[in-house]
């Protein structure tokens, strides 16, 4: 039994069926992130040039033949974040450094696959919406997900120079406390262990072959 396994119980979260009013019982004030705007930017580096870092096995045999490199989370780190308020008061220009921890995965030039780790780093220039100056700051927040699957390898400085493709949304965010209806606790049911029956389907067997027996002329 879990949430998704059981929504038999008006006390569980799922689909509303009926008067979405019926059980409302309090108002309830919850500390949240507010998303007040995000935006998705996608694009595709060329003869973008990564340095590697603590790789694995260390000292590996150059020159390195790159295999593939992907980013290791969704999270990355937003550096010098800077709003400018326009004129018509509701978006702002804003500008953030973004940068995405990756892992690379290659084979050195005595054919042992080793992976190190690196970063890319994109300068992002946007419009979003920011709210009004309040006591509370705002903050701009990023997830990104980034894909390399071809690069060559620089002998001279022992980089590699890659493709990638990258997905990245900026959030504009806060700290709040929203007050928002409650149908109280959930009530949480047990969780449904998992087991694998080898002899599930054999021991469902009739124990004799069903249906008309044949007979013998």
């Amino acid at each position: 039994m879990s949430f998704f396994s059981n929504f038999s119980s008006d006390r569980c979260p799922g689909t509303i069926t009926g008067n979405p009013l019926n059980g409302l019982c309090e108002k309830v004030c919850i500390q949240a992130e507010k998303i007040f705007d995000a935006g998705i930017i996608q694009t595709r580096l060329e003869n973008y040039t990564i340095a590697l870092d603590n790789p694995v096995p260390a000292s590996p045999t150059y020159p390195l033949t790159f295999i593939s490199a992907r980013s290791i989370s969704g999270q990355v780190t937003v550096t010098d974040p800077t709003v400018e308020r326009q004129p018509d008061g509701c978006n702002a220009r804003v500008q953030v450094g973004v940068t995405i921890p990756m892992e690379v995965v290659y084979v050195d030039a005595a054919g042992v696959e080793g992976k190190a780790t690196s970063s890319i780093t994109l300068n992002e220039d946007v419009l979003m919406f920011v709210p009004p100056a309040s006591v509370m700051p705002f903050t701009v927040t990023a997830v990104a997900s980034c894909v390399s699957p071809e690069g060559t390898f620089n002998e001279t400085n022992g980089t590699f120079v890659i493709s990638a493709c990258v997905t990245c949304i900026l959030k504009v965010s806060m700290q709040v406390e929203l007050l928002v209806p409650s149908y109280g606790y959930c009530a949480i049911p047990p969780a449904q262990e998992y087991s694998h029956e080898v002899c599930t389907g054999f021991f469902e067997l009739p124990l004799y072959p069903q249906g008309k027996a044949c007979s013998r002329k």
